[in-house]
């Protein structure tokens, strides 16, 4: 049986070899092979698995484009009525002056990380026994995500990564819940099941009488899996093309008008792996792409399109110019030590819901979600009910922010709207001298 990479390479070769005249064509590849286990009450309720692989084709014409997407299962024959399609619908359509006339100088890479997973049934035992005895609620999804990308001009790409992720909750008796999240590469016992304790011990913490926190500022430690909230919905914000139309919420870190804290540098870093590099264009986005330094903007995200239309320069940015690889450099606070350094105020686990409520003035809203709890004197002392939160990262990134962890945590994907994404975020838990709740 053909591997899925040379089904790959097959259905290209084929496609390609139609091309006339000043036609060029990109093929983006996007398949998984998953096992995917739902369980509630800490048993599996549903188990089976997923292969599906997905071409995209594109063709440019004379500053035009236009794209289609078919099985990869069908592309010997789907590519050449895909091409027949495209060529008539590319014919109808204005010139586009930003699209590309013609590509970068052709790239190639091939990276392949295989990791170590468990087989089925091992997985499901590994993630359910030690959850015995709890309502373990949520879902594992495991195997090969694969990513590929191939121009008519000699671009050839291929990734791979083997991962696994539990994304559950634990629920007590009375519906109240600590979420949790972990990924890797490879299946690690030992910090699973660290992780999978920490969590039973707040459970058993969310029995404690639950107070009511009326609105206004407190100091509150937010961690790194709310932090990852946070970043996800920032993913955009460095966008070139967002910035040039006024849609973005750094403009006025731009212009300087506001700044952020020294302490506080964010970066796209694809050193970790997990995600890949290129886009569908075949350009190769750098290893490592500062973004904020010190609290000052050094670069944006520029895709072909908004260099061709604002006069920058490219750097391998995707269409959407959205952080891939986002990683916040970790701070000088131990773990350990931040109920001790937070003294009163507010510990916050998860949020969710986030939007932005004032893009021009960087601030964005949620509400806090599960095992968050009011902090004195460095203990937890109660959950608390749930509370929206609205404020803006020039401030809680800026002159607000107290301290960030030592440990920068890797919080994975866990979408799987329409397929499972690859890669994550690396984010440290953050202190802050005031976080604003106004219900």
């Amino acid at each position: 049986m053909k591997s899925l990479e040379d089904q790959w390479e097959e259905a290209i070769a084929r496609i390609f070899g139609e091309l006339t005249g000043s036609e060029i064509t990109t093929a983006y590849l996007q398949a998984e092979r998953s096992d995917f286990t739902r369980f509630n009450r800490g048993a599996v309720r549903q188990t089976g698995w997923v292969e599906d692989a997905t071409l995209t084709l594109t063709l440019l014409w004379e500053g035009r484009e236009a794209a289609t997407t078919f099985p990869l299962t069908s592309a010997l024959e789907a590519g050449h009525s895909a091409l027949a399609t495209l060529r008539q619908d590319v014919r109808r359509i204005p010139p586009n002056p930003y699209t590309p006339t013609q590509l970068t100088a052709p790239q190639t890479s091939r990276e392949v990380l295989e990791g170590h997973l468990l087989s089925g049934p091992e997985a499901i035992a590994a993630v359910l026994t030690p959850a015995q005895g709890l309502d373990m609620v949520g879902l594992y999804a495991a195997g090969p995500i694969y990513r590929a990308c191939a121009t008519s001009v000699g671009h050839r790409h291929w990734f791979s990564v083997h991962s696994a992720v539990v994304d559950y909750s634990l629920v007590d008796a009375d519906g109240r819940a600590v979420k949790g999240v972990w990924g890797s590469q490879t299946w690690d016992d030992v910090g699973y099941q660290r992780q999978l304790a920490d969590d039973r011990q707040r459970l058993t913490r969310m029995a404690l009488p639950v107070r009511e926190v009326p609105r206004g500022e407190y100091r509150a430690y937010l961690a790194p899996a709310a932090v990852a909230e946070i970043v996800d919905l920032w993913r955009s914000a460095p966008g070139e093309g967002d910035l040039q139309q006024g849609q973005s919420p750094l403009r006025a870190l731009v212009r300087q008008e506001r700044l952020l804290s020294p302490w506080f540098s964010l970066e796209e870093d694809f050193r970790r792996g997990g995600v890949p590099r290129f886009n569908k264009w075949g350009e190769v986005a750098p290893a490592r792409l500062p973004i904020v330094t010190g609290g000052q903007l050094v670069n944006t995200l520029v895709s072909e399109r908004s260099a061709r239309e604002y006069g920058k320069s490219a750097n391998g940015a995707t269409a959407g110019e959205y952080l891939r690889a986002p990683a916040i450099a970790p701070g000088d606070l131990p773990p350990g030590e931040a109920l001790a350094r937070l003294g009163t105020g507010l510990y916050l686990s998860n949020l969710h819901y986030l939007n932005w409520s004032d893009v021009p003035t960087g601030r964005l809203t949620g509400m806090t979600r599960f095992a968050c709890f009011w902090v004195e004197d460095g203990e937890l002392v109660a959950p608390i009910e749930r509370l929206r939160f609205d404020d803006s990262f020039y401030r809680f990134w800026g002159e607000d922010l107290e301290a960030l962890g030592t440990d920068a945590v890797f919080v994975p994907n866990t979408d799987t709207y329409e397929r499972r994404s690859p890669g994550g975020l690396t984010v440290p838990g953050m202190l802050l001298r005031r976080f604003t709740f106004t219900l």
